[in-house]
């Protein structure tokens, strides 16, 4: 496994390092009302195999929301973002909420 996408086409290859691919992820995390990532550096792992990838957040909730809720909304943004603007198939989207703001 690796943590940069290599997306290998006849017309070249294209790069994507592990630090664009956590901006995604935080960024398409942080669509969910309701959620913020911890730490960014530190709280988001994206893990590729090949055309798929693995990710694993850690996430702050607002006080009040549903929490199952926020994390599959999370789930979901992130896999759609990494599918859409990566071509990715996203196995799986672990989130830990690890705290109340």
């Amino acid at each position: 496994m690796s943590d940069e996408l290599v997306i290998s086409e006849p017309q070249g290859t294209v790069c994507v390092p592990a630090a664009t691919l956590a901006r995604i992820v935080v960024l398409a995390a942080e669509l969910a009302d309701g959620a913020r990532v911890r730490r960014s550096r530190r709280g988001v792992d994206v893990e590729v195999a090949g055309e798929s990838a693995t990710v694993t957040l850690r996430l702050a909730a607002r006080y009040g929301t549903v929490l199952p809720q926020v994390a599959e909304e999370v789930q979901r943004q992130v896999a759609g973002a990494l599918q859409q603007m990566c071509g990715v198939e996203v196995r799986s989207v672990e989130v830990a909420i690890e705290e109340l703001v």
